[in-house]
């Protein structure tokens, strides 16, 4: 059994968690007293960080710490990558993007 820590999956939660909070990199670092830079790297997994680093991130985004950890919804990297792409776009390229995912996902089931 791996017992290492999966950084770029803790980061992409996190970043996840940050955006449904509508909270940029700068503020959320700012919140737990690190340096935008350490966010940005603890949200791209280029760096381990530290417990009392994830219980203050966790407790800012108004998670449990295993939520971070662990991928409880099992979502699949590619949910966030969507979320993020869906959430990058205009009003109108969200309704183009559903409309197209809704297309596609009705001929998968067919």
């Amino acid at each position: 059994m791996n017992n290492e820590l999966d950084y770029i999956g803790i980061g992409k939660r996190i970043r996840h968690y940050r955006k449904l909070r509508d909270m940029s990199q700068e503020q959320l670092a700012e919140k737990i007293d690190i340096s935008v830079t350490h966010m940005s790297h603890i949200e791209t997994g280029s760096t381990k960080l530290s417990l009392q680093v994830i219980t203050s991130i966790a407790k800012e985004l108004e998670v449990k710490i295993d939520m971070l950890i662990y991928d409880q919804d099992k979502q699949s990297d590619y949910c966030y990558e969507i979320e993020d792409i869906v959430s990058s776009s205009s009003k109108k390229e969200q309704k183009l993007l559903y409309n197209a995912l809704k297309s596609i996902k009705a001929s998968l089931n067919s």
